[in-house]
């Protein structure tokens, strides 16, 4: 039944249901086929996305100054000690409440949630607006107590979410879905940050998977609307201010190099202790709810050293800097590496991009001392190790070595430092992938079991299935006939393969009808025994890829397709060719949406 019209009391006539489905259908078709129309959604987005990371970001700060007793406008991190020893239990607190709130969603929303790059690569941009405004109210509570994380994951999924949501109500088609919720995650990381150039190429490198013409102007266009909204609501970014001007020259590159290869290793060990921490847990015999009230117990107590260990360590990042090189600074970078991995390895929800920048330039300062001390005559200042390492190391466990290096461009203000912090996240990034495989998000996707290293569009081909390229429509006998019967049945010519069924409508072989021709056998020989691939059989939830290896194994041109593997009902049959030009043409096809041709 209609809803009556708040105006008239009255439910809307056929007449206007017709006109307004004829509206909302010519308002899909424009933005289908306007390239400007995409842009026009990406910046409504963006505004909508930049109003999100503000409140989040505002959010958090007053929980962190009324559940830590800080000053208005005081950083978490920055603290120079806790204001009582009893605030060691927050994190706990805000554990217990992560628990309760798994519990309400085992039971209301089992379903697990999709991130913008896991939605970019296998379901084609499509996202839950309820599961990210879940996800970014988890990383706020999680962050808002303490926990050791940032609300990055937060600010990418809420944007993408928006822009999800957008997409999906235009019906947009499938690449541009991609291109708007890869704008999304920009939009929100980058009025996070105040850092549009940044915010964009996390974008184009980690939630697109690769940079194009057709998605630059969407994707500008999100991330410049979302960081001028946050400014005009008042979000403020203090940039990172160097002590002195940095004098590298050509030779420095050679200990900023191998800057870059410390930095992989570090990032690599972060990344399998998450994983071992996490299994720790789970080999323990604390319920999965507990479990991180029990992590923030132990992040209260490193805090009591330093509260650096607290949050994302933005406060402390503009402290470390610019101090001195101590033991502290030592002591500070291990306590923070195992308070983040507590937070992610029991259940906190977060990301590790803002950790990472503060550990890296904590690695850095380190690096830079002991350089000094084992070359003396060779000069890096502490500074500057701090700035090239933060990026380095957030390109090993985020990945985008465009992304970090605009992100330090931007925080920084020194252009003089982007080539060294480049060169060192190139070496950073090769190094991971060659030795590790994965950044931290696709990390988490392979101990899903999932299979992908990017965001990279390889949804198509699991949707390309067995089952939607398989005919139907071939000819059959049944495997108890013999030759005479075969060839009075179908003469040469008619068909080229023949599927032989049993009795029972199962699968009994191939065969070719040329070959039953040229065959010798007395005509009574039974047809089985002239069957081939009758071990190779495909299934039809197998993807294309899958399939195109079956036909590799089997050494065959044509193959069966069944229902399972015991009673091997058939359904179908698929030939090799068929495969492979469906494989290259929607290869062609995502090619084409990269941008590579219009």
């Amino acid at each position: 039944m209609d809803a009556p019209s708040p105006d008239t009391g009255r439910a809307p006539a056929p007449a206007e249901r017709t006109a307004l489905r004829r509206l909302i259908d010519q308002a899909q078709s424009a933005v289908r086929a306007r390239e400007a129309a995409l842009v026009i959604i990406a910046a409504i987005m963006g505004v909508l996305a930049g109003v999100a990371a503000s409140i989040m970001s505002a959010t958090t700060q007053w929980m962190h100054e009324v559940l830590y007793w800080l000053a208005p406008g005081e950083r978490l991190s920055s603290s120079p000690a806790l204001a009582s020893p009893w605030l060691i239990l927050i994190p706990a607190i805000g554990g217990a409440a992560m628990g309760l709130i798994a519990l309400a969603l085992k039971r209301w929303r089992r379903h697990p949630f999709v991130d913008p790059i896991e939605a970019n690569a296998l379901h084609g941009g499509r996202m839950s607006l309820t599961d990210s405004i879940i996800v970014a109210l988890q990383t706020m509570v999680s962050n808002g107590f303490g926990a050791s994380l940032g609300l990055e994951a937060g600010y990418s999924q809420i944007g993408s979410g928006i822009a999800s949501r957008l997409g999906l109500t235009f019906k947009l088609r499938r690449n541009d879905l991609r291109i708007l919720v890869g704008a999304g995650a920009a939009a929100g990381i980058g009025a996070a940050f105040d850092a549009p150039l940044m915010g964009a190429f996390y974008g184009f490198e980690i939630v697109i998977g690769s940079y194009s013409i057709p998605a630059a102007a969407p994707v500008l266009a999100g991330t410049i609307a979302a960081v001028m909204t946050a400014r005009l609501l008042g979000a403020h970014v203090e940039p990172l201010h160097m002590p002195l001007d940095p004098n590298l020259g050509p030779v420095d590159i050679l200990p900023i190099l191998f800057l870059g290869l410390a930095a992989a290793a570090v990032a690599i060990i972060i990344m399998r202790l998450v994983t071992t921490v996490e299994t720790l847990f789970g080999m323990s015999r604390i319920p999965a709810p507990l479990r991180p009230m029990v992590a923030g117990l132990g992040i209260g107590a490193l805090a009591l050293y330093s509260p650096q260990v607290l949050s994302d360590g933005h406060g402390a990042l503009h402290e470390q800097v610019g101090s001195a090189v101590t033991a502290s600074v030592a002591i500070v970078f291990g306590l923070k590496i195992l308070a983040s991995a507590l937070s992610i390895g029991s259940g906190f929800r977060g990301g590790l991009f803002f950790a990472s920048l503060f550990l890296g330039a904590l690695m850095g300062k380190l690096y830079g001392a002991l350089l000094a001390i084992a070359f003396p005559g060779f000069h890096l200042d502490p500074a500057v190790a701090a700035v090239v390492g933060m990026g380095a190391l957030a390109v090993g466990v985020i990945g985008g070595p465009l992304t970090m290096s605009f992100l330090v461009l931007e925080m920084t203000r020194d252009i003089s430092l982007s080539g060294f912090v480049m060169a060192a996240a190139v070496v950073t990034s090769l190094t991971v992938r060659e030795t590790f495989g994965y950044s931290f998000s696709t990390w988490r996707l392979h101990l899903r079991g999932e299979t992908i290293r990017g965001a990279q569009d390889v949804g198509w081909m699991r949707d390309l299935t067995v089952a939607k390229m398989m005919r139907t429509d071939f000819p059959t006998f049944p495997q108890e006939g013999t030759l005479d019967a075969l060839r009075a049945r179908y003469a040469l010519g008619s068909t080229r393969m023949v599927v032989l069924v049993t009795a029972a409508g199962g699968y009994g072989g191939l065969l070719r009808l040329s070959e039953a021709y040229a065959s010798l056998n007395p005509g009574d020989t039974s047809v089985a025994d002239l069957a081939t691939q009758r071990d190779h059989v495909l299934l039809p939830a197998m993807n294309v890829k899958e399939a195109a290896l079956a036909f590799d194994a089997a050494k065959a041109e044509d193959l069966a397709v069944v229902d399972e593997t015991v009673n091997r009902h058939l359904l179908g049959l698929l030939g090799e060719s068929h495969v492979l030009k469906r494989y290259a043409a929607e290869l062609e096809r995502a090619r084409r949406g990269l941008g590579a041709e219009d």
